[in-house]
């Protein structure tokens, strides 16, 4: 994100705390004129010196594994980091764009998801903490834009994936490549029928871009609608590696949704977006991250 907002002429200060990210993902950054780098944990207040166009709300443990071992931080990301970050919006006349996620969908009983859908969440199961952080984080930028007239926009993301990732990050793509790679067993959990779809992220930076500027206040699906099972996903990694790994199967963790797939014609509609880099070519440029 901070390297398509400096492509666009943009100047970018980043604030992150680093708890699940890395600071080699910006690095490249270093001494860029326009460039500035805040380690800063967004759920203690602070200030900045305008002026501020806009903040971009992307802070959150993401992946289960994360999300998982840091609980009690993913609530306070979405609430007090949240709000933290709202008000800095407006004592700066920004407009404000939240990260949410498809996670506020749950287990869903309706397929595809359309934005309308209100999701079937388990509010106490292990994943209550990243689902309904960012539920209620939804509510509270929606709550400060009827309140305040702040310029909110809200991104309910899908599966993402590409180069900077974790390989231990305990998501599905990161994790099938790197067992692929070291010739280990790839491990699906249930019997691989569940269904993902992945968006690279090139494509969701530019949805988010769209997003960003537009006048949409209500949540926007990002995300690529073409569904895979997960064992297909598998068959796919072990080609586009070349790996002979076999694939062994792991009880299905509690309330791990059965399908995904979004319904993203408010996006073309309204942002005149959609992905357009293909499942093969992200792969093999993440795979060529991953390698090196």
């Amino acid at each position: 994100m901070c390297d398509r907002l400096l492509a666009e002429g943009h100047a970018v200060v980043a604030v992150d705390n680093f708890l699940t990210g890395s600071e080699r993902n910006v690095a490249h950054l270093d001494g860029h004129p326009r460039f500035q780098l805040m380690h800063r944990d967004v759920t203690q207040a602070f200030a900045l010196d305008g002026p501020l166009d806009a903040v971009l709300n992307l802070a959150s443990p993401a992946s289960p594994k994360d999300y998982l071992q840091h609980a009690i931080a993913t609530l306070d990301v979405g609430s007090a980091g949240t709000r933290n970050m709202l008000e800095l919006a407006r004592a700066n006349g920004a407009r404000f764009l939240m990260a949410s996620t498809s996670e506020c969908y749950g287990d869903p009983l309706e397929h595809p998801q359309s934005e309308t859908y209100w999701g079937n969440v388990n509010p106490v199961g292990p994943r209550s903490c990243y689902d309904e952080s960012k539920r209620f984080a939804e509510a509270l930028v929606m709550a400060y834009h009827r309140t305040y007239g702040l310029p909110t926009n809200i991104a309910r993301i899908f599966n993402t994936y590409g180069p900077r990732m974790k390989l231990d990050d305990g998501r599905v793509v990161p994790a099938f490549m790197d067992q692929a790679l070291r010739g280990e067993a790839i491990t699906i959990y249930g019997d691989g029928s569940q269904t993902r779809s992945f968006c690279y992220v090139s494509d969701l930076v530019d949805g988010i871009y769209r997003l960003m500027q537009s006048d949409e206040r209500y949540p926007v699906n990002l995300g690529n609608p073409n569904e895979i099972t997960i064992r297909e996903f598998a068959e796919h990694i072990r080609r586009v590696t070349g790996s002979s790994s076999p694939i062994v199967t792991r009880e299905l963790p509690e309330d791990d949704p059965k399908r995904r797939q979004p319904d993203i014609s408010k996006a073309r509609r309204l942002l005149g977006w959609e992905p357009r880099v293909p499942l093969d070519e992200g792969l093999r440029l993440t795979l060529a991250y991953f390698r090196a």
